[in-house]
C-alpha cells in the first residue's frame, strides 16, 4: 500500500503518460483534501493516480496515451481519469446528493451505464478524446434516448435541434438522429472538439456545452483570466452551468468506485449487440420484434430514431439495427413478406454502424 508521502510525492512513478508533480498548493478546504486523498489511496492502492486536483493539488498529467489506447482493459480505464479532477465542497455536495436523496436515480444511470458506456468510450477513443467524457451523457440524459429537456434539447447527448443539424443529425416527421446513442455520439464528438479548439479546457467544453458557446464567450472577454471556478465564484455563470462540472466529477467518481459509495448490489446490463441491415420502406419494428422473438421495447430501443415506430412506405430504404444473432429470424420474417426488395446485410459487431 504507497504512503501518503508517496501519493504526495509520486517520486517512484515512471509511466508513460505521467509527469511527477510539479508544485504543491494546499488550500483552505483542508476536509476535502484529506477526504479525496483517503479515497485516492483506497482506489489506487500500487497504482499512480493521474488526476488534477486544481483547489487541492494541482497535478499536470500527460493524457494522450491513457485515453487514446485502444488495449486498454476495462479495469484499467477505471483506474485513471483524463479530464482534470477537483474535488470542492460543490462536488462534495453532488456526491453526498446522490448517495442519498437522488441515490434511486442514480442507481439507475450506473446500471444503464453497463449498457451504453462501451460504445461511447470507444468513439470517444477512437477520436483521441477523454473518455471521462462519457459521463456528461450520464448527466446530461441518464442514457436515455427519449429524455427531453424544457429548452426541446433531445437524445443522449441533448442535441437541441439547431446544434444537431450542425453537427449532421438528420429530422424530419418519421426520424430523429439526435435519439440515437451512436449517430448522437459521432456528432457530440465533433462538437466538444470544435469547444476544445476553442476554449482550450475541458471544464470550459463542458460549460459551453451546457450554456451555449456564445454565452461563454462573452464572459470571457470580460473575465479573461479566470478560469471556470474563478467565473463560479465571480457569479458569472448560469446557476446550473454552476453545477453542471460539479455533478459530472461527482458521477465520475462514484462510477469509478461504486461500492466505495455505497452502491453495491447494481443490476449491471449488458453491452449492446448488435447488426446493421437495411431493410425496406414499410418495415414495422414492432411486427418484426414479434417475428424473431424479441420485445418492442427492445428493438425500439435499438432503434430510437425512428420516432414513429417504422419505416414509412414512401421511403425506400433505411437502415436499422437488430439484436446480435438474430439474423435468421429476420431473414425468414422478410421471406415471408411479399413484395419488398431484398434485405442488405451490412457488418456485425457491438460497435459497427452505418456511417
Amino acid at each position: 500500500m504507497p504512503t501518503f508521502a508517496q501519493i504526495l510525492s509520486l517520486s517512484n512513478c515512471n509511466l508513460d503518460g505521467y509527469q511527477r508533480i510539479s508544485e504543491y498548493r494546499i488550500m483552505k478546504q483542508n476536509k476535502y483534501l484529506i477526504k479525496f486523498l483517503v479515497i485516492m489511496v483506497i482506489l489506487f492502492s500500487f497504482e499512480c493516480f493521474t488526476t488534477s486536483v486544481f483547489g487541492a493539488i494541482p497535478i499536470k498529467a500527460n493524457f494522450n496515451k491513457a485515453s487514446t489506447n485502444s488495449s486498454l482493459s476495462k479495469t484499467s480505464d477505471k483506474l485513471i481519469f483524463d479530464i482534470p479532477v477537483t474535488y470542492n465542497k460543490d462536488v462534495g455536495r453532488w456526491i453526498h446528493y446522490y448517495q442519498t436523496r437522488g441515490k434511486k436515480y442514480f442507481k439507475v444511470w450506473l446500471e444503464r451505464s453497463y449498457k451504453f458506456m462501451p460504445l461511447i468510450q470507444n468513439e470517444l477513443r477512437k477520436a483521441k478524446m477523454p473518455v471521462d467524457l462519457s459521463y456528461m451523457v450520464m448527466i446530461e440524459s441518464g442514457f436515455s434516448p427519449i429524455a427531453k429537456s424544457n429548452a426541446e434539447a433531445v437524445g443522449p447527448w441533448q442535441f437541441i435541434a439547431p446544434t444537431g443539424e450542425r453537427y449532421g443529425l438528420h429530422r424530419s416527421w418519421w426520424l430523429d438522429e439526435r435519439k440515437d446513442i451512436k449517430k448522437s455520439t459521432l456528432a457530440a464528438i465533433r462538437y466538444l472538439k470544435d469547444l476544445y479548439a476553442e476554449f482550450g479546457s475541458w471544464y470550459f467544453v463542458a460549460a459551453s456545452y451546457n450554456m451555449g458557446e456564445g454565452g461563454l464567450r462573452r464572459q470571457l472577454k470580460k473575465y479573461p483570466d479566470l478560469d471556470y471556478w474563478g467565473l463560479v465564484k465571480r457569479g458569472a455563470l448560469p446557476a446550473e452551468t454552476q453545477e453542471y462540472v460539479p455533478k459530472i466529477l461527482a458521477a465520475m467518481l462514484i462510477s469509478k468506485a461504486p461500492n466505495l459509495y455505497g452502491f453495491r448490489t447494481l443490476a449491471k446490463m449488458e453491452p449492446v449487440n448488435y447488426t446493421v441491415i437495411r431493410v425496406p420502406g414499410g418495415t414495422d419494428l414492432k411486427e418484426l420484434a414479434e417475428s424473431i422473438g424479441i420485445t418492442h421495447v427492445t428493438i425500439k430501443e435499438l432503434n430510437a430514431e425512428l420516432t414513429l415506430g417504422y419505416v414509412p412506405k414512401q421511403i425506400e430504404y433505411h437502415y436499422i439495427r437488430i439484436p446480435q444473432g438474430s439474423s435468421h429470424h429476420v431473414a425468414k420474417y422478410f421471406d415471408n413478406v411479399e413484395k419488398h426488395p431484398p434485405i442488405t446485410w451490412e457488418k456485425q459487431g457491438p460497435l459497427d454502424t452505418v456511417q
